[in-house]
């Protein structure tokens, strides 16, 4: 089916990215870093390809400035996306549809292929306008954000090929916003904890009302946990706390007993737990502690997933963030900045004492992120394209 859309060539290198099923649970990453590699070539950029882990492509391209020993600005995506099921989609998943009402239908079209894009596109804008900006800028494609990120963005990071690309801010993802007149960004994250409660007890005869099992222990710790969790949601719900904000907890897992008429010998409970920025994770940690050792004899935590907190990117005085609210502004467009209620690549650079700020330009658009039918109109995309390329501007002269 033909649309008005088929000779903007913006649209159509959009697409085309799109089609290329880097999809989870085993990507392929080939045809992104073909594509990649074809866009830095027609940008007349260089592109290098880094393999810290067999498979596992950093494509970065670098746009030097006039002042390469200034501290230089990355523009962050990744660029595997989540599985799809493909028969709830009105279109096929990869076939980057547009409807009759200008909405591309693909996976990564909000997450975040979206974003890569405009920063191409970005860059192509002013470098074909003749632009030239004080500050490098380097475009990384980074793969493995959504299961962690760990081979992609926090092994690059931690590089010596990322420390000589001498960063001094970055850009990464954040999230749609159904406001057509408002920006979403993130100057933090929440961090990820999951951990396991063991619940000891004597075993016995289903028919007893014996002390000390692991039932009465179990329940003692989800009450407490879920008490916890009742208090951080009445702050969202009657209060208008932003989600980033309070600290989530949730029951994932719940295993043990051999057989229903037999009191086990233990049994096991799973959090997964976002602890927010605010809060002290010492004292939280203890507090855990505690409820354990109230819980009885023997009941105990441990961690299956330990992230370590990351400092925000302060805003006051933040020069970067100035520029950005400075350009946004003269689009008529207001921008938030909250924390980030997920997990994001930019925690890693955060870690490497760079500041980072995500900057998703998407507005009047539901959230759709790893949802059925993800889509963004194209007149979304393309005024994404515009508002980021004077970011991009912006940010380079600074």
């Amino acid at each position: 089916m033909s649309t008005k859309w088929d000779d903007n060539e913006v649209v159509q290198r959009f697409r085309e990215y799109l089609r290329i099923p880097s999809v989870h649970p085993d990507p392929d990453y080939s045809g992104c870093v073909e594509f990649l590699k074809k866009m830095a070539g027609e940008l007349g950029l260089p592109v290098v390809v880094y393999e810290f882990v067999p498979k596992k492509p950093v494509v970065v391209m670098s746009w030097v400035g006039e002042q390469p020993d200034e501290p230089s600005i990355l523009l962050n995506s990744h660029i595997d996306v989540v599985p799809v099921n493909e028969e709830n989609w009105l279109y096929p998943p990869f076939s980057a549809h547009i409807n009759e009402d200008g909405y591309i239908y693909a996976r990564g079209t909000q997450d975040m292929k979206s974003i890569g894009m405009m920063h191409i596109e970005a860059v192509r804008k002013l470098k074909e306008a003749g632009v030239k900006l004080k500050r490098t800028f380097h475009l990384s494609f980074v793969p493995d954000e959504e299961i962690g990120g760990l081979d992609g963005m926090a092994k690059f990071s931690e590089s010596n090929e990322f420390k000589k690309l001498n960063i001094g801010f970055a850009l990464d993802e954040s999230v749609s916003n159904k406001d057509p007149n408002e920006i979403i960004a993130f100057n933090s994250e929440r961090t990820s904890r999951q951990i396991t409660v063991s619940c000891p007890g004597q075993p016995g005869h289903g028919s007893l009302l014996t002390s000390n099992t692991a039932g009465e222990r179990l329940h003692h710790i989800i009450s407490q946990f879920m008490g916890f969790r009742a208090q951080e949601k009445k702050k969202v719900e009657e209060d208008g706390v932003w989600i980033g904000d309070v600290t989530t907890i949730n029951l994932t897992q719940i295993s043990g007993g051999v057989q229903i008429n037999v009191l086990p010998d233990n049994l096991t409970v799973s959090f997964d737990i976002r602890i927010a920025p605010q809060v002290d994770h010492d004292e939280f940690e203890a507090m855990l502690s505690r409820w354990c050792t109230e819980a009885g004899s023997g009941v105990t935590f441990e961690y299956i997933v330990k992230n370590p907190q990351v400092k925000s990117t302060p805003l006051e005085g933040n020069i970067y963030w100035e520029t950005i609210q400075q350009v946004v502004g003269s689009f008529g467009v207001k921008i938030r900045c909250v924390t980030c209620p997920g997990a994001t690549d930019a925690r890693y650079v955060r870690r490497q004492g760079i500041p980072a700020i995500n900057f998703s330009p998407i507005m009047n658009s539901e959230l759709l992120l790893h949802c059925n039918n993800e889509t963004i109109h194209v007149d979304v995309y393309l005024k994404g394209v515009d508002i980021m390329t004077e970011v991009v501007r912006a940010l380079g002269d600074l």
